[in-house]
């Protein structure tokens, strides 16, 4: 299905949690950017920029200042910078993205800093932008993928509310290898019964 000629705009949107900001991406979040996702962890799970490529500060330069804007205003989705409240600190990168506004459903991804993880900080900020999508922008489905060895991102999903689905075999291209994907869901009626 091909949404192009049916792609609306995500409002752009401050989200906020107990401990987290969720706002766009501007200039000065660049070098935070590039230290977090250069992050061993990081690149382990996501190759970006693309698969064998290493990870520049033009890369993170370009994500900040044309790739996350254009995400929405191109109908993908919506990126926010994780900034945890109490210190103003970047934290990492969250986002909708693969949206089919036919269907009504979305994909959440993030990455978060290494002096982030392990904080609950994923799962806080995964409850906001997947709430936000179902309850606020009337989205059916809200989808999170993560490699199937990748424990702490389903650990994530599973602590977010998300139900597992499945595996979609050899889907995701890895810096070296591929990996099988873990599929989870949330829909409209899981929140009702939650």
């Amino acid at each position: 299905m091909n949404d192009a000629a049916e792609s609306p705009i995500m409002p752009s949107v401050v989200l906020r949690t107990d401990r987290l900001l969720l706002r766009a991406h501007t200039r000065d979040d660049i070098e935070a950017v590039y230290r977090g996702i250069t992050d061993p962890q990081v690149q382990r799970w996501l190759p970006l920029p693309r698969p064998g490529a290493p990870y520049t500060r033009a890369d993170a330069e370009n994500w900040c200042l044309v790739g996350a804007p254009q995400a929405r205003v191109g109908g993908d989705g919506q990126q926010w910078a994780v900034i945890e409240a109490g210190t103003g600190s970047y934290a990492g990168s969250i986002g909708l993205t693969r949206t089919l506004w036919r269907a009504r459903s979305t994909e959440v991804g993030y990455w978060l800093a290494p002096w982030a993880r392990g904080r609950g900080l994923a799962t806080e900020a995964v409850v906001a932008v997947s709430r936000w999508a179902l309850n606020d922008q009337n989205f059916e489905r809200v989808e999170l993928k993560a490699a199937a060895p990748n424990t702490a991102s389903r650990r994530v999903a599973e602590k977010a509310g998300f139900t597992y689905e499945g595996t979609e075999r050899n889907a995701m291209p890895l810096h070296e290898g591929r990996s099988d994907l873990a599929v989870y869901s949330l829909v409209p009626a899981d929140l009702a019964a939650g």
